[in-house]
């Protein structure tokens, strides 16, 4: 059996960057397996200048006075400038991972004897889950995002 237990999408923008959304999903039968679909677009800021224009301003807030013109002489070693989401896990009783990935489209699994690499394999706990997507950093005008959880038998 694989049934779809949460299927969301949303879009944001760069004042979120920092910031983390969360959901909630019940599991209502102990056991299984979780396979959390989760996607970002656009990945990279292909304005060129207006990704000099965030990269100058992270130097001069970033960087002691004299050593800014030095780095600035070598910005386009910055680029391109990435947008960065990362998703984490709670199961009813604690925390069961986090995958900070730069990839723009994961396929994650929780289970009871295998998981992704950074989530922890343990008892599939019924009752109140928890999925966070952590917003490191959004550098487009935008950026739109998909997340599936499905429960299948194992």
């Amino acid at each position: 059996m694989n049934q779809l237990i949460l299927d969301v999408q949303g879009v944001v923008h760069p004042n979120s960057s920092k910031t983390h959304i969360s959901y909630r999903f019940h599991l209502g039968t102990l056991g299984g397996k979780l396979r959390i679909h989760f996607a970002y677009e656009p990945k990279n800021l292909e304005d060129q200048e207006q990704s000099k224009t965030m990269i100058f301003e992270s130097i001069d807030k970033y960087t002691e006075p004299n050593q800014r013109e030095r780095i600035q002489a070598k910005w386009e070693s910055f680029l391109p400038l990435k947008n960065l989401i990362t998703v984490s896990v709670d199961d009813p009783e604690q925390h069961r991972g986090a995958g900070h990935r730069h990839d723009p489209e994961q396929l994650l699994v929780i289970s009871e004897l295998e998981s992704s690499p950074g989530f922890v394999s343990g008892k599939m706990l019924a009752g109140m889950w928890h999925v966070t997507l952590s917003l490191h950093a959004i550098v487009t005008e935008s950026c739109r995002y998909t997340l599936q959880i499905h429960q299948e038998e194992e």
